[in-house]
């Protein structure tokens, strides 16, 4: 399992879909996940410091997992069925919930806990992208350019 860091949202045109690219902490690989706008926005918003004037759903559910008694330890990003990304909380006391990875991100973002990708998930999805000297948004530009959501949908064989 590695630990990825979010480097960001990004927008494919002419789509219009958001795109969550996550980048391993220790790793060369990226992992790019598409994303529904609300969620989007959240993981933008939490990036930016953007403090709303009343809790988003990710920011509620922040503060009921602290509310009620747990502490969320980490985010696992954990399978990849069908092109569409699964994702686990996982809390202290031994208790795991399957949510979104983009809830997930979201929510480990304003908890401040690691986020993991099974290295499965990696090697289905993950992407090297040449030349660690561009900055790393460029990159990331010229990625979306040449992918589209079908190239992350499993194949038969």
């Amino acid at each position: 399992m590695s630990e990825m860091r979010v480097i960001g949202i990004r927008v494919e045109q002419p789509q219009n879909s958001p795109v969550l690219l996550l980048r391993e902490a220790d790793g060369d690989r990226y992992l790019p996940i598409w994303i529904g706008q609300t969620e989007a926005t959240a993981i933008v918003l939490e990036q930016q410091g953007v403090e709303p004037a009343r809790p988003l759903t990710h920011d509620l559910i922040t503060t009921l997992i602290g509310a009620l008694g747990h502490r969320l330890l980490e985010v696992r990003i954990v399978d990849l069925q069908e092109g569409t990304f699964y994702a686990d909380l996982v809390f202290d006391r031994n208790v795991t919930v399957s949510a979104r990875p983009s809830d997930s991100v979201a929510i480990a973002l304003r908890a401040g806990v690691p986020i993991y990708a099974e290295e499965a998930v990696l090697a289905e999805a993950g992407l090297v992208m040449p030349d660690e000297r561009e900055d790393e948004v460029e990159k990331f530009k010229e990625f979306l350019e040449s992918v589209s959501p079908d190239d992350f949908k499993a194949t038969d064989g």
